[in-house]
């Protein structure tokens, strides 16, 4: 565990709590990671400018792999964009509309766009996206690069919209990326591919990264690391790709693991 040089984590059900909020004892763990030099991204299917608010006072430290990878950005810089075709996205809205129960979201690069008002699904909503657009027609949306589309399905992604996709899989990522969610990118864009980039980048190794995460979009990031950690609140399958078990995130068992890492580094440089 001394040799890490790259830790990665993802947001909801892994680094943060069920309320969504972050543990006080991150940030003191977070300072000593990078007293040792070790890079830290946060890799999540929120919106890149919701990161930066829920990172707020470490966020020129960060790197921010948004959107389920598919558009990765440190201080400012824009390291990997994997965005998809818009008449895909536009077969997709379509489609979307003849499934009950859901809401349609286009993740753009600049914002979210949405055409529903709901109170109920706009609760849902603002927890991942900071900068949203109520449209009246997604079909309608062009100036913007589509990074992932997402549906908030309130009967349980799951069990009633994902049927309705994965035949698409060959082509497209198709994720169940949490109870409610749904999301649909590009077939490059996932966490794994972010991952690639980034230890490319920096020189990292396979055996030299740590990863975290609990739901399908974590698969393939769990797959780019040797130090690869379920949550013990993870989806059963998940936790199978996993090499570790992480206590869960309402046990803080993120910053458990790093607190470990740390120790062990600052000893081995001593």
């Amino acid at each position: 565990m001394s040799d890490i040089k790259l830790v990665a984590t993802d947001m909801d059900g892994t680094l943060l709590n069920s309320k969504h909020e972050l543990n006080d004892s991150f940030l003191p763990v977070f300072r000593k990671l990078k007293e040792q030099g070790i890079i830290f991204v946060a890799a999540s299917g929120r919106q890149y400018y919701n990161l930066l608010k829920t990172l707020d006072e470490v966020k020129d430290e960060v790197i921010f792999a948004a959107e389920n990878g598919s558009y990765v950005v440190y201080q400012n810089e824009e390291i990997h964009v994997q965005d998809m075709d818009q008449q895909i996205v536009r077969d997709l809205i379509v489609k979307a509309r003849e499934i009950g129960g859901t809401y349609a979201v286009i993740c753009g690069k600049k914002r979210a766009y949405v055409e529903s008002s709901e109170p109920e699904f706009l609760d849902h909503l603002k927890l991942y996206f900071e900068r949203y657009e109520i449209v009246e027609d997604l079909l309608a949306v062009e100036d913007d690069q589509f990074l992932k589309f997402t549906l908030c399905d309130l009967a349980g992604s799951e069990a009633n919209s994902y049927p309705h996709f994965k035949h698409l899989q060959e082509t497209l990522q198709v994720k169940v990326s949490g109870p409610i969610w749904l999301d649909i990118s590009h077939k490059q864009a996932n966490k794994g591919k972010a991952m690639e980039v980034l230890q490319e980048k920096f020189g990292v190794t396979f055996e030299e990264t740590m990863v975290f995460g609990d739901y399908f979009n974590d698969v393939e990031m769990l797959q780019k690391a040797y130090h690869s950690y379920a949550m013990a609140n993870a989806h059963e399958d998940v936790k199978s790709v996993a090499r570790f078990i992480a206590k869960s995130n309402d046990e803080n068992g993120v910053v458990e693991i790093l607190s470990t890492l740390v120790e062990q580094t600052i000893t081995t440089n001593d």
